[in-house]
């Protein structure tokens, strides 16, 4: 017996060197589940809004994919009513993926494969990548070039107050180290367990 997976390619938009990963997800997931997986190989906190912005028509109708306000929101497709499958049916096929209307991060995310695997193997999977995601909160890409100056010069103005932030940050991020990425160190979370953590409901296995 095999399982279907899907393969894409996230790169964030406007970093130079570019910032991506390459993952692989079952392809039964929907886009709730394909933004957790994308937020966890990136290696953002998952902590602001997101929506996905799709490049075709197809099953959305130009329709934007994320987090209604209400049941009654039809300016969206609430993210887990919409299996990822029924808009990426072709190899290339590309969505824009937004995360943080703030910082406003801005990812391509684009279907670069589609094969079989054993039931019994364990996804989603990243299998490459290179970079570290920008910390959250550092005020979009200006704000991360900012950031990445900053650490470049010991001697600059806000270097100390910069490094302050970092190890004051949610996630510790001293040392920073803009160039490291290592894929053995992503893990996935449970896409189910994210959505009760978010909406504030029991968590039922």
């Amino acid at each position: 017996m095999y399982q279907k997976i899907l393969r894409f390619r996230i790169s964030l938009s406007g970093s130079e060197p570019e910032i991506w990963r390459e993952i692989d997800v079952p392809d039964h997931y929907q886009f709730w589940e394909l933004h957790v997986a994308i937020q966890d190989a990136m290696g953002w906190l998952d902590y602001h809004l997101f929506t996905f912005s799709p490049r075709k028509q197809g099953p959305t109708k130009g329709k934007p994919i994320g987090l209604p306000e209400s049941e009654h929101d039809d300016s969206l497709i609430a993210a887990w009513d919409l299996p990822v499958k029924k808009y990426f049916t072709t190899l290339g096929n590309t969505i824009d993926y937004i995360y943080d209307f703030g910082d406003n991060w801005h990812h391509e995310v684009m279907l670069v494969g589609m094969f079989l695997a054993p039931m019994d193997s364990d996804y989603p999977q990243c299998l490459i990548g290179e970079r570290a995601c920008p910390p959250e909160d550092c005020g979009g890409m200006f704000g991360y070039q900012n950031l990445l100056e900053v650490l470049s010069d010991q001697e600059h103005e806000d270097y100390a107050d910069m490094v302050e932030w970092l190890k004051g940050h949610a996630k510790n991020y001293w040392p920073y180290k803009p160039e490291l990425f290592k894929c053995k160190k992503v893990k996935f979370a449970d896409p189910y367990l994210r959505w009760c953590k978010a909406f504030n409901q029991p968590y039922e296995p």
